[in-house]
């Protein structure tokens, strides 16, 4: 299988290789303290967010679709893992590990499914709106762990230690002012540096130990096995289901934020399989759940990365410095790593895209408090479920009311315009409509649409002829066909008829397949051009009825009895 469409090797430059190899630095710098907050927000060692910026990072890189997503623990993952299996297992315990290894697994088959079958525009059912109630609410769940862990490292054996407050302190405002002031250093770790220079000197000075991180176990990704037996397969289909919705909505906003910043074109299905298959990798890698990372990508983009091979040299160059600080890291102090999370919470409301969606749509608005709030009663799989629902619902309820507007000839150029935008007096002919269909008719528009017919011919029974507008209706199922089929019939029956104008050959397909083609165009009741269209109904107009009218709102009623059309 070719890496990326086999495309990306063929630009590689010496330039471009430096390029990556720096870019790959500063992810490997940026990923360090950052997988190690993640894995304690995941319930998890330390080292396993390492492991999980490793191997997942470099097969996501390889297979993915985007030149810049890099790939590895995320903080949404994080916490949806870690409250989805806590109640199954004590978080840090063999059982709980043999769970996440497991749903990690689970969770890049699935992925992997849907790129094989090429369902990946099912990512689309996510809307922004669910996605920002979810990471807001994602973000209160990671400040509420972050504040009772620090509440508990601030009050050891019953007395308060001001220095682990003082420390997460630190840590934050080191973090944000570096993030301020100097945007392409790495934040995070420079306020980790800042936290742990806090404690040594305190330690130093007073004697008093401040909590530590502690030494990993190995830097070095070890060989691991998920749990395939069928009972715990079937335990955690539900939650491998959910997990795939979270990290599939994650990776493909990231991968068209990126691709709207390059310019490069996006493969969503093979950017799926890139995923899938990184996390089934993972899981025989002592690694968890994997997606994009969006604070990995916008860096890794922005510091000139080329091709993939910026995410591979973040994962080997992330492996050396692990090696070559083991000690220093052992000795980050607790404060600083909940301090951490505290900040990447902060960071997960923006305020700025919710006050947008608010103020474009009150469904929209709906879509996100909704998640955000379901996010902190509910488990985290429903919540999600929840939000896009919703959003699902709301579509259902704008497409089955598609929009039908009459319309009349109107000003110099006789333009066919809805009547609601003319000024003045409006004149209908008095034996034929003109209608705009403007939407879909399928099994949930019928209803709609068979009762704004029904209204027509009830207000306007003079009005026997039909001629629908058709260019704007993309889709017809079986419903549909049926509405049409019957409303043909009916208007024949009382000596009218119902016409369409421009349908798509996606609507005259369907209506080949049932037949009513046959009769639609063998009667000419679908004409390429309104012109065509009137040149026909109108002479077959009830005569009678023409000489006595008074509005002769086309040209061609000059050809009929009673004198002049307008002009």
């Amino acid at each position: 299988m070719a890496a990326r469409g086999g495309d990306w090797w063929r630009t590689l430059t010496a330039a471009g290789l430096r390029a990556d190899l720096l870019a790959g630095l500063l992810g490997a710098l940026l990923v360090l303290p950052q997988g190690v907050a993640f894995a304690r927000l995941a319930g998890l060692p330390p080292e396993y967010g390492i492991y999980t910026a490793v191997v997942p990072c470099i097969v996501a890189a390889l297979f993915g679709s985007s030149r810049h997503v890099v790939s590895g623990p995320t903080n949404a993952n994080s916490l949806a893992l870690f409250a989805m299996l806590s109640p199954l297992a004590i978080p840090g315990t063999p059982d709980y590990l043999r769970l996440v290894l497991t749903a990690t697994f689970m969770v890049g088959v699935m992925q992997f499914l849907i790129a094989r079958f090429r369902f990946g525009s099912l990512a689309n059912f996510i809307s922004p709106s669910v996605l920002s109630g979810f990471m807001s609410g994602a973000a209160c769940l990671i400040a509420y762990h972050a504040a009772v862990d620090l509440w508990h490292l601030a009050w050891p054996a019953g007395r308060f230690a001001w220095i682990e407050p003082g420390v997460a302190l630190v840590t934050v405002a080191a973090t944000v002012a570096a993030s301020r002031f100097r945007p392409r250093w790495p934040a995070m770790l420079l306020g980790l540096a800042a936290g742990h220079a806090l404690a040594e000197g305190w330690q130093w000075q007073s004697g008093q130990a401040v909590a530590r991180l502690g030494a990993l176990k190995s830097a070095i990704p070890p060989l691991s096995m998920p749990d395939l037996s069928p009972a715990t397969l079937a335990q955690l289909a539900g939650i491998a289901l959910s997990l795939t919705i979270v990290a599939l909505g994650q990776s493909i906003s990231i991968a068209k934020a990126m691709a709207e910043r390059s310019g490069q074109h996006i493969d969503v299905n093979r950017e799926f399989l890139g995923q899938g298959l990184s996390n089934i990798a993972g899981s025989f890698f002592s690694s968890y759940l994997s997606c994009g990372s969006l604070n990995r990508s916008l860096p890794n983009l922005e510091a000139g990365a080329q091709t993939p091979l910026a995410a591979v040299f973040s994962s080997v160059l992330l492996l050396a410095l692990v090696l070559a600080s083991a000690d220093l890291l052992a000795g980050i102090p607790m404060s600083a790593v909940t301090a951490l999370l505290l900040y990447v919470a902060w960071t997960l409301i923006n305020v700025r895209r919710i006050t947008g969606i608010v103020r474009f749509s009150r469904q929209e608005a709906v879509c996100l408090g909704a998640t955000w709030v379901a996010m902190l009663l509910i488990p985290i799989e429903f919540a999600i479920l929840i939000g896009v629902g919703l959003s699902l619902l709301f579509y259902l309820h704008h497409t089955s009311r598609p929009v039908m507007r009459v319309l009349v000839p109107h000003g110099p150029e006789r333009r066919f315009t809805p009547v609601e935008e003319v000024t003045g007096a409006v004149a209908e002919c008095p034996q034929l409509k003109l209608v705009r269909m403007e939407g879909d008719v399928y099994f949930g528009a019928t209803q709609h649409v068979g009762n704004v017919l029904r209204e027509f011919r009830e207000r306007h029974p003079g009005q026997k002829h039909l001629l629908v507008m058709a260019k704007s209706m993309n889709f017809v199922d079986m419903a549909g066909e049926l509405l049409w089929s019957r409303e043909f019939r009916l208007r024949a029956g009382t000596g009218g008829g119902l016409y369409f104008h421009r349908p798509r050959p996606r609507v005259v397909d369907a209506w080949r397949r049932s037949g009513l083609h046959q009769e639609l165009l063998g009667g000419r009741h679908i004409f390429a051009s309104k012109a065509d269209a009137l040149a026909h109904i109108v002479p077959t107009l009830d005569p009678d009825i023409c000489a006595r009218c008074t509005a002769r709102i086309f040209l061609e009623c000059a050809k009929m009895p009673g004198g002049a059309g307008r002009g």
